[in-house]
């Protein structure tokens, strides 16, 4: 099936490459700051999932919610985005990254930005999360904020 997205950045996605500092010690790689982040994307809980070999987790999307990710290993994922959003600059855009053990990363996703990652390595990969919205909110009491595409097989949304 084709796809109505085209390669190109997405409005509101931010990639940093993350820089890791070695010494004789061993090394240190800073996951975020908030002066990094803006003021609408700090942190408010965080978690690490691990994904094994050949496994997708999405795509999906959220209506609230920024996810601002770490990948740094080890292993790698292939990062899918697809700016759906109508108001967006970047409407029908899609991004593809690899993120991890080799290219350490941060990756900020707005609201909106569907999104989904699979680990293309022989070892299995840790996803860490530090989104700016409580899952299920304050004391797990309200409905997720997440729009799953994945079990839609007619969705132009499909992990590669």
């Amino acid at each position: 099936m084709p796809t109505p997205f085209k390669a190109g950045p997405i409005e509101g996605v931010i990639v940093d490459r993350l820089k890791s500092f070695h010494d004789q010690r061993g090394w240190l790689l800073e996951l975020f700051r908030n002066d990094d982040l803006g003021a609408d994307n700090v942190p408010v809980m965080g978690y690490v999932s691990e994904t094994l070999p050949g496994v997708s987790r999405g795509p999906h999307e959220h209506v609230d919610q920024t996810d601002v990710f770490i990948f740094i290993g080890p292993g790698e994922f292939r990062v899918q985005l697809w700016d759906s959003r109508p108001q967006s600059p970047t409407h029908g855009n899609a991004m593809t990254l690899t993120c991890g053990a080799e290219q350490p990363t941060r990756l900020i996703v707005p609201p909106g930005v569907v999104h989904g990652y699979k680990c293309v390595s022989a070892v299995a990969a840790l996803a860490y999360n530090f989104p700016n919205r409580l899952y299920k909110g304050p004391g797990r009491k309200e409905p997720v904020d997440e729009i799953r595409h994945e079990a839609d097989t007619a969705s132009p949304f499909q992990m590669e």
